[in-house]
Formats: structure tokens, C-alpha cells, sequence
């Protein structure tokens, strides 16, 4: 009996140490900052893509077209740079949301859709979507360049991408099915790599990715557009119109100087 009551009273003893423990632990460690925080604080928390185009490990040292514009604008501000690749979009809009992140720098379309959740930068560089496939499909006589050839294909995309409004935008227009294929785990350059080494037939990207993978994989073909050609741009919450001017103004600038041409021009 005595046993059964000191039992009764570790326990509640434990249920009141791991409620205190809860009630002690932080909420979150991170927060929606305005301008004037990132400023006292000093660091810019910047999220991006991890493809060869944005973010990318070759050898010992890094490299991306959007990797390479932050630290350009980690120096025109004078705000160190803190860089987190992720290649899942809703994450980094979530991550974006709660404060972990204070800029998305993403090439990502300027549509009237995403407008409605996420404010843009100025326009970053011209864009649109293509085609990935295999130059010797075995299952396809002819490489595919009417959109019209698309109905009842399985087209492969990164997941949470805007592509996929697109391609149903597309199946709506040619008045037939278009199976859209969401990867949740790969990113484009590996959607790409699925399409040469033939695990897939086709996949919808940005151009600009798909040429930069086709110089490595002579194999495949980017030439058959799917979307029109968009504005591309960063993103940031609606409410930070500070921080939006702000950014505004230094891509600007660097937009005029000789090395972010060189830049622009070694990636697009």
C-alpha cells in the first residue's frame, strides 16, 4: 500500500515538472522583424533555392545566380548575409511567415495569384517555363513541340511550384487532360537528371535551370516552351514595405554596375 502511494505521488509529481517545462519553453525563437530590427540586429536572413542557378556546393566553394546578387547586397547595406538553402517553396513561405526568414530569394513568377499572398521586388530577370525531354524518347517518335501534344502526358514538377497553375491554365486551353505529377522530396535539377537518365519522360522547369543542366547532359531538349515569358522576382511579407523600398533601391544600383552584368550574363 505504501508503495502504491509513493508511486501515486512520483507521478504527480512528474505530470507537474513536465507542465512547468512546457509552460517554461520558448514559444518560438523567431518572429516578424521589421526593418529597424534587422538594422539594430545587423543580419539579413535570407532563404533560396538550392539549384545550380541560386544556391549550389561545386567543390569547396559555393556558387548560384541568387547566392552571389545577396552578397552584393550584403555589401551595398552593410548587414551580413545569413543564407539557408530550401528547396520546398512552402516551407520557405512558411518559414518566411513566422520571422525565420526576412526575404524569399527565389526566382519566382510575378503572377496576380501569388501576388495576393506574398509582396515582390523589382523584376530580377525575364523568364518562363519549359519542357524537359529526352531528344531520344523511345516512347515518343518525335520530340514534342505543339502544346497541343501534351494532353494525357504526365508532366513532373517541384512540388507547391506555380507551374502547376500554368499547366492547367495549358489543359484548359487545349480542352484535354494534362497529368500533373508533384515531387515533394527533389528539386528541379533533380527533376532534370530523372528526365536524361530516363526515369521519367518530362518535366516543367525554368529555362534558365534547364540550360544550365543541358550543358551537362547533351541529352535532353529545353526548347519547347510552356508558359509565356514572366517577370521573375524576390519575395517578402505584404506588411514589410520598409525593408521592400529598401531592396528595391540596392538591386537597383547593383543592377547598373559592370559586375552584376557579367553576373547576370554568366548564368542567363
Amino acid at each position: 500500500m505504501k508503495v502504491k502511494r509513493h508511486l501515486y505521488i512520483y507521478i504527480g509529481l512528474l505530470v507537474v515538472v513536465v507542465g512547468i517545462m512546457a509552460w517554461l519553453r520558448p514559444k518560438s525563437a523567431y518572429h516578424p522583424r521589421s526593418f529597424e530590427e534587422i538594422e539594430a540586429d545587423g543580419v539579413l536572413r535570407i532563404v533560396t533555392d538550392y539549384t545550380p542557378l541560386s544556391y549550389y556546393l561545386q567543390g569547396d566553394s559555393l556558387t548560384g545566380f541568387d547566392y552571389e546578387l545577396a552578397r552584393m547586397i550584403g555589401q551595398r547595406s552593410g548587414l551580413a548575409i545569413e543564407i539557408t538553402p530550401e528547396v520546398n517553396l512552402s516551407k520557405s513561405i512558411e518559414g518566411l511567415e513566422r520571422g525565420q526568414y526576412d526575404i524569399i530569394a527565389r526566382q519566382l513568377p510575378v503572377t496576380s495569384e501569388i501576388k495576393e499572398e506574398l509582396a515582390f521586388t523589382v523584376p530580377i530577370q525575364l523568364n518562363r517555363q519549359v519542357l524537359v525531354q529526352r531528344k531520344d524518347n523511345p516512347s515518343h517518335k518525335k520530340l514534342i513541340r505543339n502544346q497541343l501534344d501534351l494532353a494525357r502526358e504526365t508532366l513532373y514538377i517541384v512540388s507547391d511550384a506555380p507551374t502547376r497553375l500554368r499547366i492547367n491554365n495549358l489543359a484548359r486551353e487545349i480542352g484535354d487532360t494534362i497529368y500533373i505529377q508533384e515531387e515533394e522530396t527533389y528539386g528541379a535539377e533533380q527533376l532534370i537528371m530523372m528526365v536524361a537518365t530516363g526515369e521519367i519522360e518530362f518535366a516543367v522547369c525554368d529555362k534558365a535551370i534547364a540550360q544550365q543542366m543541358s550543358k551537362d547532359y547533351p541529352q535532353l531538349d529545353c526548347n519547347t516552351d510552356i508558359s509565356f515569358t514572366q517577370f521573375q522576382s524576390w519575395a517578402l511579407r505584404k506588411n514589410d514595405s520598409i525593408l521592400l523600398d529598401s531592396l528595391n533601391k540596392w538591386i537597383t544600383d547593383i543592377q547598373q554596375e559592370d559586375r552584376y552584368k557579367k553576373l547576370y550574363d554568366s548564368y542567363f
